[in-house]
Parts: structure tokens; C-alpha cells; sequence
């Protein structure tokens, strides 16, 4: 019957056999023996290929309806199987802030059987104690337990608010950072081991505001309180945020998935492994 929908679509053995994938001796046989199973001829044939005769045609609306069914069949199959259950994630509070609400938002529109718990912490330790099942980390896990799959790299840029550069103008070079209000963290030298980098000597004191929390940080430059530091991904996408020199290379955060080996071949794990793989790569 497959055969013979095939055949009765393309016109030709040849052209059947080239949309379908089945090998033109195939389908050949199978029309052959659909013929000889029904003592009727299906098709006339001719020079210009193959055309149905009232009899096809008759068995023609039969298969039609056939193929309806069977569609019908495939979409309540899947959807019995739709993949369902509770998917535990920790990220970092910048990640679960700022990336992970319409990466989960369309991954729950498309799979809604599956439940979502998201952990914003910037601890490291809550996937080894079981306490999620996906981590998305800035970092490189090294546990032997775990696998991790490196997604993407989000590069890092300078931003102010349009309200703090209409109040104190933008910096011209980069040595000019010093003269202006920073934004950085407490106890953490991400920032200054960076602007170390870029040939720029600060310390803790070079910050007008600090604070370990990058969410809070980031708050803080939308504030208009001063200059900061964020992904690109994120700062470009706010209409209030002017970059600072956005054509300066100036690093890039590395994004990681990582899972426990076992978990990693439960259905939904691995459903919202790959989405999220994705969906950071197409970032």
C-alpha cells in the first residue's frame, strides 16, 4: 500500500522511487503483487509514466483515507509519550536571571507535561549533592562523575546607563575608566584581574560600588549608579544601556552543561540537556 501511494504521488517508477527512497525494483514488485492480490490492474502504463485506472482510483481514496488514520495514530503515539516529569536546574543568579527565563519559557510551550525547578546560586557543589539534575556553569566542572559539554562563549562588554553617560559622558580610552564611577565586585578579582589585562591598574578602592552579587551589580549600571561589566548577550539587548567601545575584545565567559552520567540518559534530562545546548549555542 506504502508502494502504492508512492507510485500513484510521483506519476513514475523512477520519480516514486527518488521522493520515496524505495529502490524502483521494489516498488515495482510490490505493485506487482498489490495487482495480483486484488485481480485488478491499478495503473495504465504508457511512455509518459504511469496513470491510475478507475480501479486505482478507487483504491487510491481507500489508502488516502489509510494514510489519514495512520497520521492520526502517529500524533496521539507521541503524544502518549510525550516526555513529562521534573527537571531541577542550578545556574548562576546572572544566568537565571538574565539567560535561562525564555530558554525554559520554550522549552515548557513545547514539552508542557515537564515541570521546571530552577536553583539561582553561584554555588559550585549543589549538583555533586544531588540537589539538581543540570548545571549550567561558567567554568569547566572536573568531577569524574559528571559530564559537561562546553555550549557556547559569551563575550564580555563594557556598559552605562544612557542616564549615567548624559550625567558624566563617556570615557575616550580606557585609561578614562579610572576617572569615572566603577562598578565591580567585594571580594571577588574577576574585574581586576580583567582590566589588569587590558593594561588598566585598579583595585578594590578603584570601585564606587562593590558588591560580590553580579546580579546586583548589574542592577546597579542599569541603575545609572556607574560603568560595569556584563555579558554582550545581555547589555545589548537592554534599549537603556550604551556599550563602551564595542568593538574592544575583552574576554569571554565559557557556558558548560553538566550532568551526572546516569541522569544524563533519563528522557527528560536529556530533552532539556539538548535544549538548553542549543539554545545557549544559538545565543
Amino acid at each position: 500500500m506504502q508502494s502504492f501511494v508512492a507510485i500513484s504521488e510521483a506519476g513514475s517508477l523512477s520519480a516514486a522511487a527518488k521522493a520515496s527512497g524505495i529502490s524502483q525494483p521494489t516498488l515495482s514488485r510490490h505493485l506487482t503483487q498489490l495487482e495480483s492480490h486484488l485481480g485488478k490492474r491499478l495503473f495504465f502504463r504508457s511512455v509518459a509514466g504511469l496513470t491510475l485506472t478507475p480501479e486505482g482510483a478507487a483504491v487510491q481514496s481507500h489508502t488516502q483515507a489509510m494514510a489519514q488514520a495512520a497520521a492520526q495514530l502517529a500524533i496521539t503515539g507521541a503524544q502518549a509519550q510525550e516526555v513529562g516529569g521534573t527537571v531541577r536546574v542550578t545556574a548562576s543568579q546572572i544566568a537565571a536571571t538574565y539567560l535561562l527565563p525564555p530558554i525554559l519559557t520554550a522549552l515548557h510551550t513545547a514539552h508542557p507535561a515537564l515541570t521546571l525547578e530552577l536553583i539561582a546560586s553561584d554555588l559550585t557543589d549543589n549538583l555533586l549533592r544531588r540537589e539538581a539534575d543540570l548545571a549550567v556553569r561558567m567554568y569547566r566542572p572536573t568531577q569524574n562523575d559528571l559530564i559537561t559539554k562546553k555550549v557556547v562563549e559569551l563575550p564580555i562588554g563594557i556598559y552605562a546607563a544612557r542616564s549615567y553617560v548624559a550625567r558624566c559622558g563617556m570615557p575616550a580610552e580606557p585609561q578614562d575608566l579610572l576617572r569615572h564611577r566603577l562598578i565591580g565586585y567585594d571580594r571577588s578579582t574577576l574585574i581586576i584581574d580583567g582590566m589588569r589585562q587590558m593594561g588598566i591598574a585598579v583595585d578594590r578602592s578603584s570601585f564606587a560600588f562593590r558588591s560580590d552579587d553580579q546580579v546586583v551589580c548589574w542592577r546597579m549600571v542599569q541603575a545609572g549608579m556607574g560603568i560595569g561589566f556584563g555579558q554582550r548577550v545581555t547589555g545589548d539587548a537592554d534599549p537603556d544601556l550604551v556599550p563602551i567601545w564595542p568593538d574592544l575584545t575583552i574576554g569571554a565567559i565559557p557556558v558548560w552543561l553538566t550532568a551526572h552520567r546516569e541522569l544524563r540518559m533519563s528522557p527528560r534530562v536529556r530533552l532539556c540537556f539538548d535544549h538548553l545546548a542549543a539554545s545557549f549555542a544559538a545565543l
